[in-house]
């Protein structure tokens, strides 16, 4: 996927393998957002070994698939898809969002709208119904990409997360991704 806005070319791939400096530009991007409190679980940066060994393992996981937004060239953001586990039958049509960011430098420019609908287009070819995802109340900007996406905020935690000396309120998501919103209490999903 391209799309050309005045000042830049965005593109959005699927990252099977790394290849030249794919992951260079991947960990400095995760660097930048965790600096900018848009991390994924990271406060600070860890060693660039640790975060090289994080990415590189995300493509082991048969259940996971690493999306990639470019800003001319250089990957600038990430999101992750993940399915359930074979032997997960109850939630075999749900899958989450995760480690979605954009690095500060690359902002602006949508990367961040283009990296959840493509998420949402990978789900819906894995046959997926409904996608999930959780959220820091501190990122802004993630929330609002999200609620823009027709994602329904479903509860808050409000010990979700540990930061700076004080505990941050979590929210949930979900989107219904063959319609905009809940399916009806005790529906069983039907083919598109």
């Amino acid at each position: 996927m391209t799309v050309n806005d005045s000042s830049a070319t965005i593109t959005m791939d699927r990252l099977t393998g790394f290849h030249g400096p794919d992951l260079h530009d991947l960990c400095d991007a995760a660097d930048a957002a965790i600096q900018h409190g848009g991390g994924f679980g990271w406060l600070t940066p860890p060693p660039r070994q640790t975060m090289e060994a994080y990415w590189q393992g995300v493509l082991l996981v048969p259940e996971r698939e690493l999306f990639v937004g470019r800003l001319d060239g250089t990957i600038a953001g990430s999101a992750q898809l993940v399915r359930p586990p074979r032997n997960n039958e109850a939630q075999s049509l749900t899958g989450q969002l995760t480690t979605f960011f954009v690095a500060p430098w690359a902002r602006g420019h949508g990367l961040a709208p283009a990296l959840v609908a493509r998420v949402e287009e990978a789900a819906r070819a894995n046959g997926l119904r409904v996608l999930n995802l959780d959220v820091r109340e501190t990122q802004a900007r993630a929330i609002e990409v999200v609620e823009e996406a027709g994602f329904v905020r479903w509860g808050t935690h409000p010990h979700y997360a540990w930061v700076e000396d004080r505990w941050v309120t979590g929210y949930y998501y979900y989107k219904d991704l063959h319609g905009n919103g809940a399916l009806p209490e005790g529906t069983a999903p039907q083919d598109a």
